[in-house]
């Protein structure tokens, strides 16, 4: 196809390269990251690179930042100029590059103001001049029409206004490595979207347009294909390592991305046309009424996948933390278990006990321990099965978290290994593994597939389906209408803080769904909706 190539180049290539990269190898121990890559980067151009977690992404940005020294025989070039390699940790700044990346970089404890000038601050003999500061903070931000206050405290910005600031930020340090009239620079965007709304993508590849149009560059790393065909002029696909796909991205499909990033057609995870409208009901939630978020009546049927989505706002994504009790209700109850228990008592040592399951959005945070071995974070809710009066069988544990990262595929099967060294897919069929371990009635997922590559997705999709054939309720709260198509019975959409639609079977679609989201954010919200 003429949209995705294997050859050593692309079939349009610049004239002018922004950045050449040209057998970039990198070797750890025994094993080979990377295995000699090449691509170039023109000015202007938004490039796309993407692959499964450990296809060498990070590792090419860690050298490209001077925190790899590569393997001799590579080269790099910004501008037509070599760079020397490996680079010193830190030259990135004086070579036209700039990064953001998936954490961002910045200091809650700090203000706008302060994160935004922190590298950049004027003033003689150690005095910071603040008046100068907050004009060029000012400056700096009208130039891309943001508006925020700059005294406020980053923690109390949303996901959004602080990725939004740290591209502005970097788009400093772009302009501070640049001569006078020079105006080219290269922005990498290391997975900067995965934790914002809709909406906060949207802005964010409004701010990149206007960078380009400014005579900026645009590495953008992801794992969405649909961002990267969205924003991208052309896109670099790793595998093992290795250039798999150099794609015109105007005129690929996103099977074509696929294709590129796993070597093969997936063949995707299918969903019943239909709820089993046979099925008894598993769980009725009952009467919430919280600040942005009303829920009169809600019923799940047993093995029913069931999507909660919505525009930025909208109060969809709460649901899952009031009923399992790790946000705190002011009314409401559910009916689950043959009893009805009040929201407002509700905890998550009581939400275990009666069968529940939460596997939250923000997994280093709220989900694994990264600083424990795979097999304590497997087993946590099962120890009282290894515990002897001389202390825990770790050899018994470590067998049993063999055989269940076997079970769920996870890579590398290797349970002493710490949680934190895993890919996110990986990491995430752990966690989603030591709930299923209790046979919950009731799974309860926020964002379950966010940073997880177009493979392990799959796979995680097969967990929670089987999870729903064994028996379980499923409610997940997703902002990706493509996993909700592809992996729910149903889907309520909200509005307002309350449920404004109801999709089932052909009605759910990636588009469909979008569709009801902007058009019912303008239309009355629904009282009640029955499985």
């Amino acid at each position: 196809m003429e949209a995705v190539s294997s050859l050593a180049r692309f079939d349009s290539q610049p004239a002018v390269t922004a950045l050449a990269v040209r057998d970039l190898a990198k070797t750890f121990g025994g094993a080979r990251a990377l295995k000699g890559i090449s691509f170039d980067i023109g000015p202007g151009e938004v490039h796309g690179l993407l692959g499964q977690n450990g296809c060498g992404k990070s590792t090419f940005v860690k050298i490209l930042c001077g925190f790899h020294a590569p393997d001799p025989g590579g080269q790099i070039s910004l501008y037509g100029e070599a760079v020397p390699l490996p680079m010193a940790a830190g030259s990135f700044r004086d070579l036209k590059l700039a990064f953001v990346h998936q954490q961002l970089g910045l200091v809650p404890s700090l203000t706008v103001l302060e994160n935004l000038r922190v590298s950049h601050v004027t003033g003689r003999r150690g005095l910071i001049n603040w008046k100068a500061e907050r004009i060029a903070a000012s400056q700096a931000l009208g130039r891309f029409g943001i508006d925020l206050d700059l005294n406020a405290r980053l923690d109390s910005l949303s996901q959004t206004q602080r990725a939004l600031l740290a591209i502005v930020r970097a788009s400093q340090d772009l302009a501070d490595s640049q001569s006078e009239g020079d105006k080219g620079g290269i922005l990498v965007l290391d997975e900067p979207t995965p934790f914002l709304p809709r909406e906060g993508v949207q802005r964010l590849f409004g701010l990149v347009r206007q960078l380009v149009g400014q005579g900026a560059s645009v590495l953008f790393i992801s794992h969405d294909i649909d961002e990267v065909r969205e924003i991208t002029d052309r896109a670099t696909v790793l595998r093992d390592g290795e250039v798999t796909a150099r794609i015109e991205t105007a005129h690929a499909s996103h099977d074509d991305f696929i294709e590129g990033i796993v070597g093969r057609r997936i063949v995707r995870v299918t969903r019943p046309a239909a709820a089993r409208a046979t099925a008894s009901v598993k769980a009725a939630v009952r009467d919430i009424a919280e600040p942005g978020l009303t829920v009169p009546a809600l019923d799940i049927q047993e093995g029913e996948i069931l999507g909660l989505t919505g525009l930025i706002g909208s109060g969809y994504e709460r649901l899952p933390y009031l009923l399992f009790g790790a946000d705190r209700a002011r009314t409401g109850t559910l009916t689950f278990g043959g009893q009805v228990k009040s929201l407002r008592s509700m905890t998550p040592r009581q939400a275990v006990a009666d069968g529940m399951a939460l596997l939250p959005a923000d997994r280093p945070k709220a989900s694994g321990i990264g600083s424990l071995p795979i097999v304590d974070n497997l087993l946590m809710l099962d120890m009282r099965r290894f515990q002897t009066r001389l202390g825990l069988r770790r050899r018994a544990m470590v067998e049993e978290a063999g055989k269940l990262s076997t079970q769920y595929e996870v890579r590398p099967n290797k349970p002493s290994q710490k949680l934190s060294a895993l890919s996110g897919g990986n990491a995430q069929k752990v966690l989603l593994a030591k709930w299923l371990l209790k046979r919950p009635g009731l799974l309860l997922l926020d964002e379950p597939t966010q940073g997880v590559d177009v493979g392990a997705r799959q796979q995680l999709f097969r967990i929670v389906r089987q999870a729903a054939t064994d028996g379980a309720a499923v409610i997940c709260a997703s902002s990706d209408f493509e996993q909700l198509a592809q992996l729910c019975d149903r889907v309520l959409i909200f509005a307002r803080g309350a449920v404004a639609a109801e999709l089932i079977g052909d009605e759910i679609t990636k588009d469909h769904i979008a569709e009801r989201c902007y058009v019912e954010s303008d239309s009355r919200p629904q009282a009640r909706i029955d499985g």
